[in-house]
């Protein structure tokens, strides 16, 4: 014997077209479904159906992009400037100095070096881990190196490395060791024109 419950399901799905439903209890106690009424039938009411259109008219736009997962960057145990020394003091009259830098593990592929000082990039990332400087300012200054990645990020950065230049004069050089005859024309600070004229030798006059 089929339950009511399921013949009422059955009858609401046949009958989900129609405009009206309508149910009673008949002589045996069953409830009926139909579609016509009868003089102790009930009308039923139906919900709307949630069902939708299999050609809608305007659907929503789907958006599948999905984000990019970023890479982690790579880690560098040690990265440092090995030279000058922290505070170290460079003589030079040309302001000259070279920087050396070192990292472990070495540096990866794709990776370049970038020295900056007091801030402001020397030059362009490369391969190297020796910066030769010049005509660098007397007073005090800050070195610090970067490692970029291929998409120019940051991977690694030193701190601020204080350095002292002491810019030495010609005539200071010239004080600290003088020159002497075979140094004009050689050393910058004996230029020619500074050469003394070498005293006649007064038996030459009467030749």
């Amino acid at each position: 014997m089929i339950p009511a419950w399921l013949i009422a399901v059955l009858a609401l799905t046949t009958l989900q077209a129609s405009a009206e439903v309508f149910t009673y209890t008949d002589a045996q106690g069953n409830r009926v479904f139909t579609d016509q009424p009868r003089g102790n039938a009930k009308r039923v009411p139906i919900a709307t159906s949630n069902r939708m259109s299999a050609n809608p008219t305007a659907a929503a736009p789907i958006t599948t992009a999905k984000k990019a997962l970023e890479q982690p960057l790579f880690h560098y145990d040690m990265l440092r400037i090995l030279v000058p020394e922290p505070d170290a003091t460079i003589r030079s009259s040309a302001g000259e100095i070279i920087v050396s830098v070192t990292s472990e593990p070495g540096l990866q592929r794709g990776h370049r070096y970038r020295l900056l000082l007091d801030g402001q990039a020397t030059g362009e990332p490369g391969l190297t881990p020796v910066f030769p400087l010049n005509n660098i300012d007397r007073g005090s200054h800050n070195l610090s190196v970067e490692i970029l990645d291929a998409e120019d990020r940051i991977v690694e950065r030193t701190a601020n490395q204080p350095f002292h230049m002491l810019r030495i004069s010609l005539a200071q050089k010239r004080q600290v060791k003088p020159c002497v005859a075979e140094d004009y024309g050689v050393r910058p600070e004996c230029p020619l024109k500074d050469k003394p004229e070498e005293p006649k030798n007064p038996f030459l006059r009467f030749f």
